[in-house]
């Protein structure tokens, strides 16, 4: 199983419930924020997102997803928004937001990972983190790693966040090693 941000904490609750159906799991960039290497995620982001979604505003749930929820200037943003072609299929996928902000509930606050919430997780597990990525990423992976019974740290040199999307070959050789052999 793979997933990249989110989607890899969703695979890992998934290889966390379906025990030995899941094989090998393969996580990229999980956004955990364990430290105060960058700021926690607003308590009431899930609400806010949830309440703009339901209204029917989902270019405004989009903007402050990633403004709050992953710290983009409002500038940044702007720009993302009137240079991005890829913005109108972010904003067609608005209703999903509050489904990632779920699964990470409790994770993105700058304490430790609820130690219990994997332990049922047994495949071989790789949590693989940009190069390049902030340095919550590198802290959050290392610390799931030290929790998870077998599971190993990588960093991909050159990398970031958003490498699935713009490097997929890079991210793929590594999920390609990682599946094929012969051991996790």
């Amino acid at each position: 199983m793979f997933g990249s941000s989110s989607g890899s904490v969703l695979a890992l609750e998934a290889a966390s419930k379906l025990g030995s159906k899941i094989k090998k799991l393969l996580m990229y960039e999980p956004p955990f924020i364990i430290d105060d290497s960058w700021p926690p995620i607003p308590n009431n982001l899930t609400k806010q997102v949830t309440e703009l979604v339901s209204g029917g505003r989902r270019n405004d749930a989009v903007k402050l997803f990633f403004t709050k929820g992953m710290g983009i200037p409002p500038i940044g943003v702007t720009l993302m928004r009137l240079l991005m072609p890829g913005w109108s299929k972010m904003t067609g996928m608005a209703h999903t937001l509050p489904y990632d902000l779920t699964i990470l509930e409790g994770t993105q606050v700058g304490k430790p990972l609820p130690a219990a919430r994997w332990a049922a997780n047994a495949a071989p597990t790789l949590v693989v983190v940009g190069g390049k990525s902030e340095a919550f990423f590198h802290t959050g992976a290392k610390a799931l790693v030290e929790m998870l019974p077998d599971a190993q740290y990588r960093s991909l040199p050159g990398r970031n966040h958003g490498a699935v999307l713009v490097a997929p070959r890079a991210v793929g050789v590594a999920v390609e090693q990682f599946f094929l052999s012969g051991n996790g």
